[in-house]
């Protein structure tokens, strides 16, 4: 932030500079608090913003809470360029185990949690992080689909299902861990029920 008057920095209006004070003492505050306990007022404060300065561009904590989520992990979950759709998936996932094993992952249980008795913090959180991270994998698999590698008959939303929802289950049952064996046995095992057997010969 500029001091003594200065100037904000040149393309950087003070507008994004407030938001991302925001988005960040948000994140911040989920490091030692809840979801559900969190609260726009301790955002304000942690963020030297006013509640309306909130407000106006956010309609809810629950808004708060998922961009700032997204803010730390949208650079990591691209899907990687590789000579197959299926070593695209496979460290893609693997990359998703290990993100979602640590604080990522606590957060996003408790966004989860919290949209169970808030249908809008559920449908933000699935619009802004769930059905994007579905639309890349989707085009992943029908790439896969079309260069024949996959099965041709291979329903994509169940495949991205499969592929997914042991991650999911692990991270809302904690049943078991989400580690490296995991990771790499999941995407393994997986991706082998989803290949066009014909591809494999």
């Amino acid at each position: 932030m500029p001091r003594g008057g200065a100037k904000a920095e040149r393309g950087r209006p003070r507008s994004v500079e407030s938001k991302q004070a925001i988005l960040m003492a948000a994140w911040n505050l989920l490091q030692h608090c809840s979801v559900r306990k969190l609260s726009i007022e301790a955002i304000a404060r942690e963020a030297g913003v006013g509640k309306t300065t909130i407000y106006r561009w956010w309609p809810s904590k629950a808004a708060v809470v998922i961009d700032a989520f997204l803010a730390q992990v949208e650079a990591c979950l691209p899907f990687p360029e590789t000579k197959t759709a299926a070593e695209s998936l496979a460290l893609q996932m693997q990359q998703v185990v290990k993100i979602m094993g640590g604080d990522v992952g606590r957060i996003v249980t408790q966004i989860i949690a919290e949209g169970q008795c808030d249908s809008k913090a559920l449908e933000s959180f699935c619009d802004r992080f769930l059905n994007p991270r579905r639309a890349a994998a989707r085009q992943v698999i029908l790439q896969g689909i079309k260069s024949g590698e996959f099965a041709p008959d291979l329903d994509p939303e169940l495949a991205m299902d499969i592929l997914y929802g042991p991650i999911y289950y692990r991270l809302l049952v904690k049943h078991l861990p989400l580690d490296e064996t995991f990771a790499a046995a999941l995407s393994q095992q997986a991706i082998a029920s989803i290949l066009n057997p014909k591809h494999c010969r």
